[in-house]
């Protein structure tokens, strides 16, 4: 993983040493918003207006944060609106890649070799750690927005005029739900897992396992009398949630020694993710291929060999059991 230094690349990892051990992640630096007309974002973000085939998404089908935008990208219908590009699940000395004889897409927009590149491009005099996903304007020739969370919003209103997507996956009688598990769950189970993996203290290290096994416990918790994480509509809350838990089994109770207990050692936890993972459109965005190959090749400071697993044998098409809980699926607006 490394980073952009006045528009130069430096192929350099986290440095836990200024941090006790500690990983930092790093806020995305790009906030612009897309909206519906243009109007600024939210919190006042320079706006910018929906547009059929103007935006483009670059994402990893290894990344959780990329993840998310994917999901919401597929359910909200924006497939033919807002075309996408997806790197090489081996992240080297040189970042991600377009390299199509890895298993990347290539770049049909600008046509560059490494992700970086959008990156100078957008300023080139970047400084800041050079991440997925981020969102591409063919207009004015920049990168948007690379914040997953922004553009899980984004996605959820901005182009509902041009597709009559009224699906709502933030309503407003629920966000305040939503915000709190949100961030529960971010702090200690998406980040949680990072923090856990990429910890090189033992007592720091200890700290965050500990702390991701008790979030866990209280999503199980939670789970035991709730359909969904903000109650009997699948929200975004959810979204974010499953792009870590389909991850889980298969490489952060291994790769990142998050190893008390698998996801599917929790009967509530497991059966809502087979749910999830089953819900149209949704299994189509999960690539274990990419997935596995990028954590086991890429962090080399973690995995010296590259040798990635064959196993574990994961079936999260088997049957689950939420339907004994009421739920409504996804509300609609208006």
């Amino acid at each position: 993983m490394g980073l952009l230094i006045d528009g130069k690349w430096h192929d350099q990892w986290y440095d836990t040493s200024q941090h006790g051990g500690e990983f930092v992640r790093e806020s995305a630096k790009l906030r612009d918003w897309v909206t519906e007309d243009g109007r600024p974002g939210p919190k006042g973000q320079p706006g910018l207006p929906a547009e059929a085939d103007r935006f483009h998404l670059y994402v990893s089908l290894a990344c959780p944060w990329a993840h998310r935008t994917l999901i919401m990208r597929r359910l909200k219908g924006l497939d033919a609106l807002v075309g996408a590009s997806h790197v090489s699940p081996l992240m080297l000395d040189q970042g991600w890649s377009y390299h199509e004889d890895e298993g990347a897409s290539g770049d049909p927009v600008n046509g560059v070799e490494f992700h970086r590149e959008l990156y100078t491009l957008t300023d080139p005099r970047y400084t800041g750690r050079v991440t997925v996903p981020a969102l591409w304007d063919k207009r004015e020739g920049r990168i948007v927005n690379n914040e997953s969370a922004d553009l899980v919003r984004m996605f959820n209103d901005a182009f509902d005029g041009l597709t009559g997507n009224r699906l709502d996956f933030y309503p407003q009688e629920l966000r305040e739900t939503i915000d709190a598990v949100n961030e529960d769950v971010y702090e200690h189970i998406n980040n949680g897992v990072y923090k856990s993996g990429f910890a090189t203290e033992q007592a720091v290290y200890e700290t965050h396992v500990v702390a991701l096994f008790e979030a866990l416990d209280r999503v199980e918790a939670r789970l035991a009398g709730s359909r969904y994480l903000a109650g009997e509509w699948l929200t975004e809350a959810d979204i974010r949630l499953f792009t870590t838990l389909v991850r889980f089994d298969a490489v952060y109770h291994g790769h990142f020694k998050c190893n008390l207990r698998r996801i599917e050692d929790y009967p509530n936890l497991s059966n809502y993710l087979r749910e999830l993972y089953q819900w149209p459109g949704v299994a189509e965005t999960v690539s274990m291929d990419h997935i596995k190959r990028h954590y086991y090749y890429s962090h080399d400071t973690i995995n010296p060999t590259r040798i990635v697993p064959k196993g574990p044998l994961l079936d999260f098409d088997r049957p689950h059991d939420r339907e004994r809980l009421a739920g409504k699926g996804i509300r609609e607006k208006g």
